[in-house]
């Protein structure tokens, strides 16, 4: 591995250029003369259509079937952990360059076929095409990112040494890691999760989220075209019976989680609970909610602050655990913030995820279209709407699909459950605050702490905010969405979860036991 560059980003497509645009129109075509693709559940070497399947379906043509899976079941996850028991140990004794290099091929192989993969994200979960590509990007970041780190790991730490007595300290893999992901990043985050538990010697036993199985099954096409033994990584799509089964499964080490916050915390609840002849404690990383606040100080730069949080807000509707749900701004220039805000977000086109011009897609599924809906008249009840976008074009949202129009509020009631409850869509609510302080004091009284962002020009407020926030990635004067692998490692404090840090230098740490070796070197003869 020593002939490996240093880790860089996958670039991301410049979409201007035309005949990326005209590729990204042909790679959907493709895929669209594909569907309904089928997905087996795939445990150790068997892959099988299993006795009953599920439908994921094009959140923005409800009518269009994108897959149709295998529905795993608890004695299939019961199954997959005992093949990954027995693979483990051998998958991690080929030690951590032959495993990276695993990892390096299915990167390769989902770089071959980025367009594609790219346009089956457009239609199981309506990323718009910057959104999509980038997905897949950053899966490939975490699979080149972790497996460099993983050799790292392997040779340790250094410690004292002192005369007569040799000191090392190691890393070995715990055992079987369950993934339990999201359909938000539906290639990124279970392939960040996969990567880090496969690249540091686990076996792995994947449940995506039952809104993205297509994706899922390319990941672990991905892994095992590169090198990754079939026993090492299996598929279980399915609903949260299959989940939980894993999580209570007395055969696995890890449980690697994103998702929200209640099923969160029943995984830390179930998991603490030691079953007969368990010989181990379970471990939880888990990536939950956010309620992120962007703090606009009284000298900041509106003309770089309303198009970022805008974007913040809004991009991919919304269903982020980083977007931006709040912003507290000074009262000296609230008045005009609001009105550029509001201004910015009338004009914001609301469509499907395939159209290059759309700004707003639809959310995932008519469950999240009737809750964020639920919100926004919630918000118009404590408050009032002062932007309403999407609908000023040909007078209403599209026909098909689950879409909600992006949605501005303003002056409500301080216990309004909008202002502290998770929406995971597209509404954002402004409020006026003293000043930073008082912002400072609502960022206080918050159970989440995921993202936050701030826009101040003074070196000072800057200081005070960087030392006092408490969330686990703040942006300065720009977005607060984005993070890059290897440049903003990701992950939430407080309820927000367990301060993982995706895509850092310490998140392999998850994966591993360390172990200290002393040996006395001061040999009295030798054995022969």
């Amino acid at each position: 591995m020593t002939d490996l560059p240093e880790f860089s980003n996958e670039p991301i497509l410049e979409l201007r250029r035309a005949s990326v645009r005209a590729g990204l129109a042909d790679a959907l075509a493709a895929v669209d003369e594909t569907l309904p693709l089928e997905v087996p559940a795939m445990i150790g070497g068997e892959v099988t259509p299993g006795s009953a399947s599920f439908e994921s379906s094009d959140p923005g043509e409800p009518s269009r079937v994108v897959a149709r899976a295998a529905r795993a079941t608890e004695d299939d996850a019961r199954a997959a952990v005992a093949i990954a028991s027995r693979a483990a140990p051998g998958w991690a004794a080929i030690g951590a360059e032959a495993r990276a290099q695993a990892l390096l091929g299915a990167a390769e192989w989902l770089r071959a076929r980025r367009l594609e993969l790219a346009a089956l994200e457009v239609r199981e979960c309506a990323k718009p095409w910057p959104e999509a590509d980038g997905d897949v990007c950053e899966a490939i970041d975490f699979l080149e990112y972790y497996a460099r780190a993983a050799v790292a790991l392997e040779a340790g730490r250094t410690l004292l040494q002192v005369p007569g007595e040799r000191n090392e300290l190691r890393y070995v893999p715990r055992g079987v890691v369950a993934v339990i992901s999201p359909w938000n990043f539906p290639l990124a985050i279970p392939c960040g999760m996969t990567a880090a538990a496969l690249a540091t010697g686990n076996a792995v036993v994947l449940k995506p989220a039952e809104q993205s199985p297509a994706c899922a099954l390319r990941l672990v096409q991905a892994l095992r075209a590169g090198g990754v033994p079939p026993e090492a990584i299996s598929l279980l799509p399915g609903f949260g019976e299959v989940g939980a089964a894993l999580v209570h499964d007395p055969g696995v080490h890890t449980i690697a989680f994103t998702g929200s916050l209640p099923v969160g915390l029943e995984i830390v609840r179930a998991a603490a609970e030691v079953a007969p002849g368990q010989r181990h404690l379970k471990r939880v990383v888990a990536e939950l909610g956010g309620k992120n606040c962007v703090i606009v100080a009284s000298d900041a730069d509106l003309d770089e602050a309303v198009p970022a949080i805008v974007s913040s807000a809004f991009v991919y509707a919304g269903q982020k655990c980083s977007a931006a749900a709040r912003v507290l701004v000074d009262e000296a220039i609230a008045d005009t913030l609001i009105e550029r805000v509001a201004g910015a977000v009338r004009v914001l086109v609301v469509g499907q995820a395939s159209s290059l011009g759309t700004d707003v897609p639809p959310v995932i599924e008519e469950a999240a279209a009737e809750r964020v809906n639920g919100y926004a008249e919630m918000a118009e009840r404590d408050g009032r709407i002062v932007a309403r976008g999407g609908e000023a074009a040909d007078g209403g949202l599209p026909e098909a699909g689950w879409f909600c129009p992006p949605i501005v509020a303003a002056d409500l009631a301080g216990d309004s459950p909008v202002l502290r409850e998770e929406v995971f869509g597209p509404l954002l609510t402004i409020e006026r605050v003293r000043d930073v302080d008082a912002a400072l004091e609502v960022l206080d009284g918050l159970p989440f702490a995921l993202t936050g962002g701030l826009f101040a020009r003074d070196p000072a407020v800057i200081r005070k905010v960087r030392e006092r926030t408490p969330v686990g990635n703040l942006y300065v004067n720009r977005g607060i969405t984005g993070a890059m692998v290897g440049r903003q490692p990701f992950g939430g404090n407080r309820l927000s979860g367990t301060g993982t840090k995706a895509g850092g230098p310490d998140y392999l740490l998850h994966f591993v036991e360390p172990r200290a070796v002393t040996e006395n070197t001061m040999r009295h003869g030798l054995v022969v």
